[in-house]
């Protein structure tokens, strides 16, 4: 076992099963990382302070009883004391942490967990067909992509799934606009290259024959956009068949923007809205039928008495119009109730915007009061904003929101400005390609070193420092490694580590938290932490290797067992860093 919190669980529940009976060998012993302003443990057991009131005693009390059975130590902890109202302050003993470090090294998963085989789908990225996709889309790309990594790292099978915006309204005027401007035309080929000016070229038409009067004339473009909707909703073949041309520039599209960004969402991904079509009109009989939704106006609704709203009476949840088309709710019942029942996913994460999430939690209680979610536990992984210096969202100097193309663009071309200037001495197709892994590092971090349900400033100044807690900095910690190790002998990957020194006693024991930091992301799918947790291993081994020198350490076996914990770091970091959709160059 390597995972020191874990292996301070088990003692520490044996003594309170020692000490109190053995009903209490299951008892949380709230083991956390120790203040080191107030106390030199490594770790501090709050268990006494939640037992009290069971076993009607003072903390310190028991804090001192579980104190007595830990003492002498079998191996594990060197020392246990108690502290304030009844912690227990745990020192590690310094050979345990060598040995679990010299294990981990030679651990193909690093001390990362299997906790247990869950079928998860996350949904993620969601973009809308033929269309650009904008600054709001990195985040829950970056964030979704770094969970189903993660997750699938941890041992679950993860589904990914595109939630494409590929139905509706807007390609009715799509396919109209396609077959006026011609479909082998220069303006078509702008599905690939430029899909927002092909909808907005699309969209102005639409819009004004739609004003235009009398109708018939200038308004037939409206008019035809509208019957194209039914035509192929109905599935009329010639509509399928452009519809499934504009699809193929969208996937075109959607394909290079995510080979650039190193995600790993592909064709097979896509589950997109039209998916659902053909079972939309059986969603609303079914809810129809079981009097969960009700007609209101013309339009067939669902009320729950737990949405209401500022009038005091329950929101309505529209699964079918007035006029007889369905919207989003719709689709999103299809959509649990196919991950429920027919994928059986114990967890359907929808990493999706925080502005979603009543929608959401009205769709996941209709769909439950109908029996469409059984042992599956939808959880909305809210997505807070990108803003600029203002604090508002980024927009163009037009008024358009930015583009996520733009961000990437700028952001490659200011990491090979930043290459440039700090590796003159490499040949260009190099630094192109380093320049290429820091940019895309650079956002990527940014993004994921936040909680993903607050935003975050888009600064490509502090982004792409090599100081601080930024990408960068974090990919010039493995290759620095990298350079360390290529300048050595063989590094023996059995270790042994050898812990003398402060230093190295903190950086190996930090890196023993891996596994735990992993499983920790993989239950509170907060990316954040694991990125927290390799900043800190990089400046716990900037440390290190400033107190304790490595090519020339005083001896044989200690040069080696330094150069075993820069391996060690380095496999961390380039496994952490992997996790989050990070990619580590070999030289900065």
């Amino acid at each position: 076992m390597t995972d020191p919190a874990l292996a301070l669980t088990t003692r520490v529940q044996q003594a309170l099963a020692d000490a109190f009976g053995p009903q209490w060998r299951e008892a949380d012993p709230v083991i956390r990382p120790a203040n080191k302003r107030q106390s030199d443990a490594d770790f501090q057991a709050n268990a006494a302070m939640a037992l009290a009131k069971q076993l009607g005693r003072p903390p310190r009390e028991i804090a001192q009883d579980v104190a007595d059975q830990i003492a002498p130590d079998d191996g594990l902890i060197a020392s246990v004391e108690v502290a304030g109202p009844g912690f227990l302050n745990l020192t590690l003993r310094t050979e345990w942490i060598a040995a679990a470090a010299t294990h981990q090294l030679a651990d193909d998963r690093l001390g990362i967990p299997t906790p247990g085989r869950e079928i998860v789908v996350v949904d993620y990225s969601s973009v809308n067909a033929a269309k650009e996709m904008l600054v709001h889309h990195l985040r829950t790309t970056v964030v979704g992509d770094a969970l189903a990594r993660t997750l699938q790292a941890l041992g679950h099978d993860v589904i990914r799934q595109n939630h494409l915006g590929d139905w509706g309204t807007a390609f009715g005027m799509l396919i109209e606009h396609l077959l006026e401007v011609g479909e082998d035309s220069d303006e078509a080929k702008l599905l690939e290259t430029d899909p927002n000016a092909f909808y907005q070229a699309a969209r102005a038409k639409f819009d004004a024959s739609d004003k235009a009067e009398p109708a018939g004339s200038a308004g037939d473009f409206a008019t035809r956009a509208r019957k194209r909707v039914a035509t192929l909703q109905s599935g009329d073949a010639e509509s399928l068949r452009l519809w499934d041309k504009i699809m193929a520039f969208t996937r075109t599209y959607i394909n290079r923007v995510y080979a650039e960004l190193g995600v790993l969402l592909t064709d097979d991904d896509i589950r997109g809205e039209s998916s659902y079509n053909d079972e939309l009109a059986g969603v609303c009989d079914e809810l129809e039928a079981q009097g969960i939704a009700v007609l209101s106006d013309g339009a067939l609704c669902v009320f729950s008495d737990e949405f209401i709203g500022r009038d005091d009476k329950p929101v309505p949840l529209i699964v079918r119009k007035s006029d007889g088309g369905y919207g989003y709710a719709t689709t999103d019942l299809a959509t649990i109730r196919h991950r429920s029942l027919d994928l059986h996913a114990d967890r359907a994460l929808y990493v999706v915007g925080a502005p979603q999430n009543l929608h959401f939690r009205m769709v996941w209680a209709a769909a439950d009061r109908a029996g469409w979610i059984k042992g599956t536990e939808p959880i909305h992984v809210q997505i807070g904003n990108v803003v600029g210096a203002d604090g508002k969202i980024l927009r163009t100097r037009s008024g358009d929101v930015v583009s996520l193309q733009s961000l990437v663009d700028d952001a490659l071309a200011r990491a090979a400005e930043v290459v440039a200037q700090s590796r003159p001495d490499l040949d260009e197709e190099t630094r192109a390609t380093i320049a290429h892994q820091v940019g895309i590092g650079a956002i990527k971090y940014a993004d994921l070193s936040v909680s993903h349900d607050s935003g975050y400033t888009f600064d490509l100044d502090r982004m792409l420092a090599l100081q601080g807690n930024t990408g960068p900095y974090l990919q010039y910690a493995t290759a620095r490694i990298r350079s360390i190790l290529g300048r050595a002998d063989a590094v023996d990957p059995d270790g042994p580590i050898l812990l003398v020194e402060p230093a190295e006693r903190a950086l190996a024991l930090r890196l023993l938290d891996f596994g735990g930091v992993v499983a920790e992301v993989g239950e509170s799918l907060e990316p954040h932490r694991l990125a927290a947790y390799l900043y800190d291993v990089a400046t716990t081994f900037t440390a290190f290797y400033e107190h304790c020198p490595v090519l020339k350490a005083e001896d044989a076996a200690t040069r080696d067992s330094r150069l075993a914990l820069c391996a060690l770091t380095g496999r961390v970091l380039v496994t952490g860093l992997g996790l989050l959709g990070i990619e580590s160059p070999d030289q900065m």
